[in-house]
C-alpha cells in the first residue's frame, strides 16, 4: 500500500519507552514540521471505548469509535493538549492502564484501517515527523527517512519508573517491566502491522544514549538526505 502524501515524512518507530515521543518532538521542532503522535489515537480510541463500557474485543464498536473520534490536538509551547469530546485528556491517556488497552485495540485490523487515513492526513507541508509503531512499514512506507528506536526492556521500565516517581505517582519497577514485556509481545506478534523495523529503517539503540546523542545522530541522517541544513 503506497502512502498518499506529497510532503516529506520522517518516520520514527519503536517500542514504548525507547524515547520516540521526546525525540520526535525535538526533531519536529528542529525542522519546524508537523508532529504526529499516532499512539495517542489508539489510546484515545481505547479511552473512549472504556468510558462507554465497550469491550476491547468488540471490533465493530471499536471501529466506529475510531472513525468518529472527536479529538483536537492543541499545541501549547513544548506540550500538546489533547482534547477528547471537549475534555482535556492529555494525562488520562498516558497512564499504564490505558496504554495496555491501546495495545489490545491496536491489534484489530478494522481499527487500524479506520485510523489510517486520519494519520496520513497529518502529512502536510512543510513536512511531518511521525511517531509510532508502524509509521515506516504501513502508514508512510515511502518516507525518505525511517528510524527505529529501541532500548532494553529493563531500561525502558526504569525510565517509566522515574517518570512516574517524578510525577508523584506510586510505581513498581518489577510490575512495569512485566507490563512492558507483555506489551512488546502483543505488538510484535500481532497479525496486523506487527512492530518491526522497516527494511530500510536505521535502528538506533538508545539504552546507553542521552537524548542529545540520539537527536544528533538523527540530525546527521537528516543532513545526509538533504532534509536539514547543518548549523
Amino acid at each position: 500500500m503506497s502512502q498518499q502524501t506529497g510532503s516529506a515524512v520522517v518516520a520514527i518507530d519503536g517500542p514504548g519507552g525507547a524515547g520516540k515521543g521526546t525525540i520526535s518532538r525535538l526533531i519536529a521542532e528542529r525542522l519546524d514540521w508537523h508532529l504526529l503522535d499516532s499512539g495517542a489515537l489508539y489510546r484515545l480510541t481505547a479511552l473512549a471505548a472504556e468510558r462507554r463500557g465497550i469491550d476491547m474485543t468488540d471490533a465493530a464498536a471499536l471501529e466506529t469509535i475510531a472513525r468518529e473520534l472527536d479529538v483536537v490536538f492543541v499545541s501549547e509551547g513544548e506540550h500538546t493538549c489533547i482534547m477528547l469530546e471537549g475534555e482535556d485528556v492529555s494525562s488520562d491517556i498516558r497512564n499504564e492502564h490505558v496504554g495496555g488497552l491501546a495495545s489490545q485495540v491496536a491489534a484489530l485490523q478494522v481499527v487500524r484501517e479506520a485510523l489510517l487515513a486520519r494519520q496520513r492526513d497529518f502529512a502536510t507541508s512543510p513536512g511531518l515527523v511521525a511517531d509510532g509503531r508502524d509509521m515506516g512499514t504501513v502508514v508512510f512506507p515511502e518516507a525518505p527517512l525511517k528510524i527505529f528506536l529501541t532500548a532494553s526492556a529493563e531500561e525502558r521500565a526504569r525510565r517509566r519508573f522515574d517518570q512516574l516517581r517524578q510525577a508523584g505517582q506510586h510505581a513498581s519497577l518489577s510490575s512495569l517491566l512485566k507490563e512492558i514485556e507483555a506489551r512488546d509481545a502483543r505488538d510484535t506478534q500481532r497479525a496486523v502491522a506487527p512492530l518491526r523495523p522497516a527494511e530500510d529503517a536505521i535502528t538506533i539503540d538508545t539504552t546507553e544514549l542521552s537524548i542529545p546523542d540520539v537527536v544528533a545522530r538523527i540530525e546527521a541522517l537528516l543532513s545526509l538526505r538533504g532534509l536539514i541544513v547543518p548549523q
